[in-house]
Protein backbone atom coordinates (compact mmCIF):
# COMPACT_ATOMS: atom_id res chain seq x y z
CA UNK A 1 0.00 0.00 0.00
CA UNK A 2 2.93 2.57 1.10
CA UNK A 3 4.67 1.41 -2.67
CA UNK A 4 1.11 2.62 -4.18
CA UNK A 5 0.99 6.23 -2.46
CA UNK A 6 4.29 6.91 -2.89
CA UNK A 7 4.15 5.56 -6.86
CA UNK A 8 1.26 8.24 -7.63
CA UNK A 9 2.68 10.64 -5.77
CA UNK A 10 5.30 10.73 -8.29
CA UNK A 11 2.93 11.08 -10.92
CA UNK A 12 0.47 14.05 -9.02
CA UNK A 13 3.85 16.16 -7.93
CA UNK A 14 5.19 16.14 -11.53
CA UNK A 15 2.52 16.79 -13.17
CA UNK A 16 1.47 20.01 -10.60
CA UNK A 17 5.39 21.10 -11.38
CA UNK A 18 4.89 20.77 -14.97
CA UNK A 19 1.77 22.58 -14.52
CA UNK A 20 3.84 25.90 -12.50
CA UNK A 21 6.30 25.54 -15.20
CA UNK A 22 4.22 25.89 -18.20
CA UNK A 23 1.75 28.82 -16.62
CA UNK A 24 4.28 30.60 -14.52
CA UNK A 25 7.49 30.01 -16.57
CA UNK A 26 6.11 29.88 -20.58
CA UNK A 27 8.19 26.59 -20.57
CA UNK A 28 6.38 24.89 -23.46
CA UNK A 29 8.61 22.10 -23.60
CA UNK A 30 8.03 20.72 -19.91
CA UNK A 31 4.92 18.34 -20.72
CA UNK A 32 7.21 17.13 -24.08
CA UNK A 33 9.87 16.42 -21.63
CA UNK A 34 8.21 14.43 -19.71
CA UNK A 35 5.73 12.16 -22.37
CA UNK A 36 9.30 11.58 -23.42
CA UNK A 37 10.67 10.57 -19.95
CA UNK A 38 7.78 8.08 -19.94
CA UNK A 39 8.76 6.31 -22.93
CA UNK A 40 12.20 6.13 -22.30
CA UNK A 41 12.49 4.85 -18.99
CA UNK A 42 9.56 1.93 -20.80
CA UNK A 43 12.07 1.45 -22.44
CA UNK A 44 15.42 1.55 -20.32
CA UNK A 45 13.23 -1.11 -18.10
CA UNK A 46 12.81 -3.49 -20.72
CA UNK A 47 16.68 -3.45 -21.15
CA UNK A 48 17.28 -3.86 -17.50
CA UNK A 49 15.12 -6.95 -17.61
CA UNK A 50 16.39 -8.22 -20.70
CA UNK A 51 20.03 -7.76 -19.48
CA UNK A 52 19.02 -9.45 -16.44
CA UNK A 53 17.70 -12.60 -17.92
CA UNK A 54 21.27 -14.24 -18.33
CA UNK A 55 22.29 -13.64 -15.24
CA UNK A 56 19.63 -14.96 -13.44
CA UNK A 57 19.18 -18.01 -15.62
CA UNK A 58 23.30 -18.50 -14.61
CA UNK A 59 22.89 -17.90 -10.46
CA UNK A 60 19.86 -19.68 -10.34
CA UNK A 61 21.23 -22.32 -11.92
CA UNK A 62 24.44 -22.59 -9.84
CA UNK A 63 21.68 -22.33 -7.13
CA UNK A 64 19.75 -25.10 -8.01
CA UNK A 65 22.69 -27.32 -8.34
CA UNK A 66 23.34 -25.98 -4.65
CA UNK A 67 20.07 -26.68 -3.62
CA UNK A 68 19.76 -30.54 -4.94
CA UNK A 69 23.47 -31.27 -3.97
CA UNK A 70 22.77 -29.91 -0.08
CA UNK A 71 24.69 -27.70 -0.05
CA UNK A 72 22.42 -25.16 0.44
CA UNK A 73 21.12 -26.99 3.65
CA UNK A 74 24.90 -26.93 4.99
CA UNK A 75 24.87 -23.60 4.60
CA UNK A 76 22.02 -22.68 6.44
CA UNK A 77 22.77 -25.28 9.49
CA UNK A 78 26.07 -23.62 9.66
CA UNK A 79 24.58 -19.65 9.70
CA UNK A 80 21.31 -21.04 12.23
CA UNK A 81 22.76 -19.49 15.47
CA UNK A 82 22.81 -16.04 14.24
CA UNK A 83 20.53 -16.53 11.52
CA UNK A 84 17.98 -17.77 13.64
CA UNK A 85 18.23 -14.38 15.61
CA UNK A 86 17.68 -12.08 12.98
CA UNK A 87 15.17 -14.17 11.26
CA UNK A 88 12.75 -15.96 13.79
CA UNK A 89 10.30 -17.18 12.08
CA UNK A 90 12.60 -18.90 9.57
CA UNK A 91 12.62 -22.63 10.36
CA UNK A 92 16.05 -23.96 11.27
CA UNK A 93 18.14 -25.62 8.16
CA UNK A 94 15.67 -24.27 6.22
CA UNK A 95 17.64 -23.58 2.25
CA UNK A 96 16.42 -19.53 3.12
CA UNK A 97 18.83 -19.33 5.20
CA UNK A 98 21.69 -19.67 3.05
CA UNK A 99 20.25 -18.24 -0.24
CA UNK A 100 19.86 -15.22 2.29
CA UNK A 101 23.58 -15.65 2.87
CA UNK A 102 24.84 -15.77 -0.36
CA UNK A 103 22.82 -12.61 -1.56
CA UNK A 104 24.51 -11.07 1.41
CA UNK A 105 27.73 -11.67 0.41
CA UNK A 106 27.77 -11.13 -3.07
CA UNK A 107 26.27 -7.46 -2.16
CA UNK A 108 29.25 -6.82 0.39
CA UNK A 109 31.87 -7.77 -2.35
CA UNK A 110 29.90 -5.02 -4.73
CA UNK A 111 29.15 -8.03 -7.15
CA UNK A 112 25.45 -6.37 -8.14
CA UNK A 113 24.93 -8.45 -10.78
CA UNK A 114 25.39 -11.83 -8.79
CA UNK A 115 23.73 -10.22 -5.73
CA UNK A 116 20.27 -9.96 -7.42
CA UNK A 117 19.21 -13.29 -8.43
CA UNK A 118 20.62 -14.62 -5.30
CA UNK A 119 18.18 -12.30 -3.47
CA UNK A 120 15.18 -12.83 -5.73
CA UNK A 121 16.15 -16.94 -5.30
CA UNK A 122 15.65 -16.10 -1.26
CA UNK A 123 12.30 -14.56 -1.81
CA UNK A 124 10.94 -17.26 -3.77
CA UNK A 125 11.83 -19.75 -0.55
CA UNK A 126 10.77 -16.96 1.92
CA UNK A 127 7.22 -16.88 -0.05
CA UNK A 128 6.70 -20.61 0.56
CA UNK A 129 6.90 -20.05 4.09
CA UNK A 130 4.18 -16.98 3.69
CA UNK A 131 0.81 -17.90 4.40
CA UNK A 132 -0.83 -14.42 3.10
CA UNK A 133 0.85 -14.30 -0.25
CA UNK A 134 0.21 -10.91 -0.95
CA UNK A 135 1.57 -9.50 2.53
CA UNK A 136 5.06 -9.20 3.31
CA UNK A 137 6.25 -11.24 6.43
CA UNK A 138 8.56 -10.59 9.25
CA UNK A 139 12.02 -12.02 7.53
CA UNK A 140 10.86 -10.78 4.17
CA UNK A 141 11.20 -7.21 5.77
CA UNK A 142 14.29 -8.16 7.35
CA UNK A 143 16.20 -9.76 4.25
CA UNK A 144 14.89 -6.54 2.42
CA UNK A 145 15.85 -4.07 4.36
CA UNK A 146 19.14 -5.18 5.13
CA UNK A 147 19.85 -5.14 0.95
CA UNK A 148 18.63 -1.49 0.74
CA UNK A 149 20.81 -0.48 3.25
CA UNK A 150 23.38 -2.11 0.99
CA UNK A 151 26.92 -2.78 3.16
CA UNK A 152 29.37 -3.07 0.49
CA UNK A 153 32.69 -3.81 1.95
CA UNK A 154 34.52 -2.71 -1.46
CA UNK A 155 33.23 0.35 -3.80
CA UNK A 156 34.84 -1.45 -6.62
CA UNK A 157 32.16 0.70 -9.34
CA UNK A 158 32.84 4.00 -7.65
CA UNK A 159 36.58 3.80 -7.22
CA UNK A 160 36.52 3.08 -11.03
CA UNK A 161 34.38 6.33 -11.40
CA UNK A 162 36.45 8.46 -9.78
CA UNK A 163 39.26 7.47 -11.58
CA UNK A 164 37.62 7.88 -15.09
CA UNK A 165 36.45 11.50 -13.70
CA UNK A 166 40.23 11.81 -12.97
CA UNK A 167 40.64 11.85 -9.55
CA UNK A 168 44.09 12.44 -7.72
CA UNK A 169 43.74 9.52 -5.12
CA UNK A 170 40.52 7.11 -6.44
CA UNK A 171 40.20 5.41 -3.48
CA UNK A 172 40.42 8.34 -1.03
CA UNK A 173 37.12 7.71 -0.38
CA UNK A 174 37.32 4.55 0.17
CA UNK A 175 37.36 4.19 4.39
CA UNK A 176 34.54 6.50 5.03
CA UNK A 177 32.35 5.33 2.17
CA UNK A 178 32.42 1.70 3.94
CA UNK A 179 32.30 3.80 7.63
CA UNK A 180 29.10 5.40 6.11
CA UNK A 181 27.28 2.09 4.86
CA UNK A 182 28.15 0.46 7.90
CA UNK A 183 26.25 3.03 9.81
CA UNK A 184 23.60 3.08 7.60
CA UNK A 185 23.10 -1.19 7.56
CA UNK A 186 23.36 -1.11 11.54
CA UNK A 187 20.78 1.64 11.44
CA UNK A 188 18.71 -0.34 9.40
CA UNK A 189 18.79 -3.65 11.23
CA UNK A 190 18.12 -1.95 14.36
CA UNK A 191 14.88 -0.44 13.14
CA UNK A 192 13.82 -3.51 11.63
CA UNK A 193 14.43 -5.40 15.17
CA UNK A 194 12.52 -2.45 17.47
CA UNK A 195 9.60 -2.62 15.39
CA UNK A 196 9.73 -6.77 15.17
CA UNK A 197 10.49 -6.47 18.75
CA UNK A 198 14.20 -8.80 18.18
CA UNK A 199 16.42 -9.13 21.12
CA UNK A 200 19.82 -8.89 19.30
CA UNK A 201 21.62 -8.34 22.29
CA UNK A 202 23.05 -12.32 22.16
CA UNK A 203 26.24 -13.95 22.17
CA UNK A 204 25.87 -15.44 18.44
CA UNK A 205 25.24 -11.38 17.44
CA UNK A 206 28.02 -10.26 19.33
CA UNK A 207 30.43 -12.34 18.22
CA UNK A 208 29.68 -11.17 14.48
CA UNK A 209 29.53 -7.19 15.63
CA UNK A 210 32.90 -8.55 16.97
CA UNK A 211 34.51 -9.93 13.40
CA UNK A 212 33.02 -7.14 11.54
CA UNK A 213 34.96 -4.55 13.26
CA UNK A 214 37.98 -6.90 13.51
CA UNK A 215 37.66 -7.47 9.35
CA UNK A 216 36.85 -3.43 9.10
CA UNK A 217 40.43 -2.96 11.24
CA UNK A 218 42.44 -5.34 8.95
CA UNK A 219 40.62 -3.67 5.81
CA UNK A 220 41.89 -0.51 7.14
CA UNK A 221 44.92 -1.58 7.98
CA UNK A 222 45.61 -3.06 4.37
CA UNK A 223 44.30 0.21 2.73
CA UNK A 224 47.37 2.04 4.78
CA UNK A 225 49.97 -0.49 3.95
CA UNK A 226 48.90 -0.79 0.32
CA UNK A 227 49.14 2.14 -2.11
CA UNK A 228 46.17 3.90 -2.96
CA UNK A 229 46.47 3.55 -6.74
CA UNK A 230 46.78 -0.39 -6.08
CA UNK A 231 44.07 -1.02 -3.50
CA UNK A 232 41.10 -0.67 -6.78
CA UNK A 233 42.80 -3.27 -8.53
CA UNK A 234 43.23 -6.22 -5.61
CA UNK A 235 40.13 -4.94 -4.79
CA UNK A 236 38.64 -6.32 -7.97
CA UNK A 237 41.15 -9.19 -8.27
CA UNK A 238 39.40 -10.73 -4.87
CA UNK A 239 36.06 -9.99 -5.49
CA UNK A 240 35.98 -12.03 -9.07
CA UNK A 241 38.27 -15.12 -7.57
CA UNK A 242 35.64 -15.27 -5.11
CA UNK A 243 33.34 -15.50 -7.40
CA UNK A 244 34.00 -17.65 -9.85
CA UNK A 245 35.36 -19.96 -6.34
CA UNK A 246 31.54 -19.46 -5.28
CA UNK A 247 30.61 -21.07 -8.87
CA UNK A 248 33.04 -23.88 -8.82
CA UNK A 249 32.79 -25.12 -5.45
CA UNK A 250 29.12 -25.47 -6.59
CA UNK A 251 29.57 -27.57 -9.35
CA UNK A 252 32.22 -29.54 -7.37
CA UNK A 253 30.17 -30.12 -4.38
CA UNK A 254 27.12 -31.52 -6.77
CA UNK A 255 29.83 -33.58 -8.66
CA UNK A 256 30.91 -35.20 -5.01
CA UNK A 257 27.31 -35.80 -4.20
CA UNK A 258 27.01 -37.67 -7.17
CA UNK A 259 24.18 -35.40 -8.63
CA UNK A 260 23.46 -34.55 -12.58
CA UNK A 261 24.87 -30.99 -12.40
CA UNK A 262 24.00 -30.12 -15.94
CA UNK A 263 20.60 -31.11 -16.13
CA UNK A 264 20.19 -29.36 -12.04
CA UNK A 265 21.40 -26.17 -13.67
CA UNK A 266 19.38 -26.11 -16.90
CA UNK A 267 16.29 -26.42 -14.20
CA UNK A 268 17.36 -23.28 -12.27
CA UNK A 269 18.22 -21.67 -15.41
CA UNK A 270 14.45 -21.85 -16.92
CA UNK A 271 13.29 -20.74 -13.35
CA UNK A 272 15.58 -17.11 -13.86
CA UNK A 273 13.68 -17.03 -17.45
CA UNK A 274 10.68 -16.58 -15.74
CA UNK A 275 11.44 -14.80 -13.09
CA UNK A 276 13.32 -12.07 -15.54
CA UNK A 277 10.16 -11.75 -17.57
CA UNK A 278 7.49 -11.47 -14.21
CA UNK A 279 9.59 -8.23 -12.23
CA UNK A 280 9.26 -6.15 -16.24
CA UNK A 281 5.66 -4.54 -15.26
CA UNK A 282 6.71 -3.63 -11.59
CA UNK A 283 10.35 -2.15 -13.51
CA UNK A 284 8.48 -0.19 -15.74
CA UNK A 285 6.49 0.91 -13.20
CA UNK A 286 8.78 2.17 -10.78
CA UNK A 287 11.26 3.85 -13.52
CA UNK A 288 8.52 5.78 -15.47
CA UNK A 289 7.64 7.36 -11.74
CA UNK A 290 10.94 8.39 -10.84
CA UNK A 291 11.35 9.65 -14.54
CA UNK A 292 8.30 11.99 -14.36
CA UNK A 293 9.61 13.06 -10.91
CA UNK A 294 12.82 14.24 -12.26
CA UNK A 295 11.86 15.70 -15.72
CA UNK A 296 9.48 17.68 -14.20
CA UNK A 297 12.15 19.68 -12.11
CA UNK A 298 10.83 18.45 -8.66
CA UNK A 299 13.77 16.92 -7.58
CA UNK A 300 16.20 20.12 -8.30
CA UNK A 301 13.11 22.17 -6.57
CA UNK A 302 13.64 19.73 -3.49
CA UNK A 303 17.36 20.21 -3.56
CA UNK A 304 17.43 23.65 -3.66
CA UNK A 305 14.75 23.86 -0.48
CA UNK A 306 16.49 22.01 1.59
CA UNK A 307 19.86 24.23 0.99
CA UNK A 308 17.56 27.19 1.42
CA UNK A 309 16.43 26.02 4.88
CA UNK A 310 19.78 25.18 5.81
CA UNK A 311 21.06 28.01 5.18
CA UNK A 312 18.63 30.17 7.13
CA UNK A 313 19.88 27.81 10.26
CA UNK A 314 23.21 29.60 9.68
CA UNK A 315 24.50 26.12 9.31
CA UNK A 316 27.43 24.97 5.90
CA UNK A 317 25.36 24.33 2.56
CA UNK A 318 28.38 23.36 0.84
CA UNK A 319 27.37 19.82 1.03
CA UNK A 320 24.11 20.87 -0.66
CA UNK A 321 25.38 20.46 -4.26
CA UNK A 322 26.25 16.32 -3.24
CA UNK A 323 21.88 16.00 -2.20
CA UNK A 324 21.01 15.33 -5.67
CA UNK A 325 22.94 11.85 -5.60
CA UNK A 326 21.82 11.33 -1.82
CA UNK A 327 18.15 11.71 -2.48
CA UNK A 328 18.58 9.91 -6.03
CA UNK A 329 20.08 6.96 -4.82
CA UNK A 330 16.98 5.80 -3.12
CA UNK A 331 14.94 5.82 -6.39
CA UNK A 332 17.40 4.86 -8.91
CA UNK A 333 21.04 3.15 -9.19
CA UNK A 334 21.84 4.43 -12.09
CA UNK A 335 20.14 7.61 -12.10
CA UNK A 336 22.38 7.59 -8.90
CA UNK A 337 25.32 7.28 -11.07
CA UNK A 338 24.73 9.89 -13.62
CA UNK A 339 23.95 12.59 -11.04
CA UNK A 340 27.59 11.51 -9.08
CA UNK A 341 29.54 11.91 -12.60
CA UNK A 342 27.76 15.16 -13.20
CA UNK A 343 28.99 16.27 -9.61
CA UNK A 344 32.33 15.42 -10.48
CA UNK A 345 32.07 16.98 -13.74
CA UNK A 346 30.70 20.39 -12.38
CA UNK A 347 32.62 20.68 -8.85
CA UNK A 348 35.94 18.60 -9.49
CA UNK A 349 36.48 15.24 -8.61
CA UNK A 350 38.70 16.10 -5.71
CA UNK A 351 36.56 18.69 -4.55
CA UNK A 352 34.74 18.44 -1.08
CA UNK A 353 31.19 18.14 -2.94
CA UNK A 354 32.60 15.67 -5.94
CA UNK A 355 33.86 13.50 -2.58
CA UNK A 356 30.59 13.57 -1.06
CA UNK A 357 28.88 12.57 -4.06
CA UNK A 358 30.81 9.23 -4.24
CA UNK A 359 30.35 8.37 -0.19
CA UNK A 360 26.71 9.16 -0.09
CA UNK A 361 26.33 6.97 -3.52
CA UNK A 362 27.87 4.36 -1.65
CA UNK A 363 26.48 4.97 1.69
CA UNK A 364 23.16 2.64 0.49
CA UNK A 365 21.61 0.99 -1.46
CA UNK A 366 18.49 1.82 -4.34
CA UNK A 367 15.60 1.00 -1.83
CA UNK A 368 12.30 1.51 -3.94
CA UNK A 369 14.32 -0.42 -6.88
CA UNK A 370 15.19 -3.13 -4.51
CA UNK A 371 11.29 -3.48 -2.84
CA UNK A 372 9.88 -3.22 -6.37
CA UNK A 373 11.79 -6.08 -7.99
CA UNK A 374 12.03 -8.29 -4.79
CA UNK A 375 8.63 -8.06 -4.07
CA UNK A 376 7.24 -7.79 -7.14
CA UNK A 377 9.05 -10.96 -8.13
CA UNK A 378 6.65 -13.27 -5.46
CA UNK A 379 3.74 -10.99 -6.05
CA UNK A 380 3.65 -9.27 -2.52
CA UNK A 381 1.52 -5.92 -2.60
CA UNK A 382 0.99 -4.93 1.18
CA UNK A 383 5.19 -4.27 2.18
CA UNK A 384 3.96 -3.34 5.41
CA UNK A 385 6.58 -1.34 7.03
CA UNK A 386 9.44 -2.59 4.71
CA UNK A 387 9.56 1.26 3.16
CA UNK A 388 9.51 2.91 6.42
CA UNK A 389 12.54 0.62 7.95
CA UNK A 390 14.52 0.97 4.34
CA UNK A 391 13.91 4.99 4.55
CA UNK A 392 15.02 5.37 7.98
CA UNK A 393 18.71 3.70 6.84
CA UNK A 394 18.66 5.63 3.71
CA UNK A 395 18.30 8.86 5.79
CA UNK A 396 21.10 7.75 8.25
CA UNK A 397 22.84 7.02 5.60
CA UNK A 398 22.91 10.92 4.19
CA UNK A 399 23.24 12.33 7.71
CA UNK A 400 26.57 9.98 8.18
CA UNK A 401 27.61 10.56 4.49
CA UNK A 402 27.56 14.49 5.11
CA UNK A 403 29.38 13.98 8.49
CA UNK A 404 31.95 11.66 7.79
CA UNK A 405 32.80 13.66 4.53
CA UNK A 406 33.33 17.24 6.75
CA UNK A 407 35.63 14.62 9.15
CA UNK A 408 37.27 13.65 6.21
CA UNK A 409 37.72 16.24 3.49
CA UNK A 410 36.54 19.73 4.60
CA UNK A 411 39.17 22.16 4.85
Amino acid sequence: MVLNYIWVAFFVIAFIVALIRLLFMGDTEIFTELVNSTFDSSKNAFEISLGLTGVLALWLGIMKIGENSGMINSLSRWLSPLFCRLFPDIPKGHPAMGSIFMNLSANMLGLDNAATPLGLKAMKELQELNPKKDTATNPMIMFLVMNTSGLILIPVSIMMYRAQMGAAQPTDIFIPTLLTTTISTLVGVAAVSISQRLNLFCKPVLILVGCIALFFSALIWLFVRVGRDEMGTYSTLAANIILFSIILLFIVWGLRKKINVYDAFIEGAKEGFSTAVRIIPYLVAFLVGIAVFRASGAMDMLVNGIGYLVGLCGIDTSFVGALPTALMKSLSGSAANGLMIDTMKEYGADSFVGRMSCIARGASDTTFYILAVYFGSVGISRTRNAVTCGLIADFSGIIAAIIISYLFFAR
